[in-house]
């Protein structure tokens, strides 16, 4: 259950202010079809979030517990520094996808920008740690949900009224204890 709580409160937290969260306003004000801009982000997200999953699992058979605890510690203390970076959507993300319909385009260019995103890469790593595809991959997707979908049916006038600063903050200093528990965990487990 902690590794569905966590993946959820650390994506709902991340995605504020990310670039995924812009394409959602800019998709919703660009389109006028909410329900079916959810739709398409809901696919994306989990047919994203399970292959981050499935990579992060997938990296458990590889390295060796020491290698991957170190691997892992580093990467949410990184991830801590990296989300106090504002992210900006650019151009080619924002675009629509040639003759394709609101749908298809949503959910490719929804799928496309959270390649190699923060939210992307932090379900590779929770699901290393915790072990745990499924709760791994309904939290992530959850979280994403939860900070996406006010943003498709609110817009930009919810945007300008949630403190990001704060809490890309918060989703720091969560991302920060979790890298500092693994990695003190790692330097127990040998002695330091």
């Amino acid at each position: 259950m902690d590794a569905f709580l966590i993946s959820t409160g650390i994506v709902s937290l991340a995605e504020i202010g990310d670039k995924t969260q812009l394409l959602a306003f800019l998709l919703a004000a660009r389109y006028k079809k909410p329900w079916t801009i959810i739709l398409a982000i809901l696919l994306a997200t989990i047919a994203n979030h399970a292959l981050a999953g499935l990579l992060g699992t997938w990296l458990t058979t590889l390295l060796a517990p020491d290698v991957l605890r170190w691997a892992l510690g580093i990467s949410f203390v990184l991830m801590a520094g990296w989300i106090l970076i504002p992210d900006k959507l650019d151009g080619a993300e924002a675009t629509s996808i040639g003759h394709l319909g609101v749908f298809s385009t949503t959910l490719l260019t929804f799928f496309l920008a959270e390649m190699g995103d923060k939210t992307q890469i932090a379900t590779v790593a929770l699901a290393a740690q915790y072990q745990a595809f499924f709760l791994v991959v309904l939290g992530t997707t959850l979280g994403m949900m939860i900070a996406n979908v006010p943003a498709v049916l609110v817009g930009e006038k919810l945007a300008h009224r949630i403190p990001v600063k704060w809490v890309h903050a918060i989703a720091s200093a969560i991302f920060l204890i979790l890298g500092v528990f693994v990695l003190s965990g790692f330097a127990a487990a040998v002695g330091l």
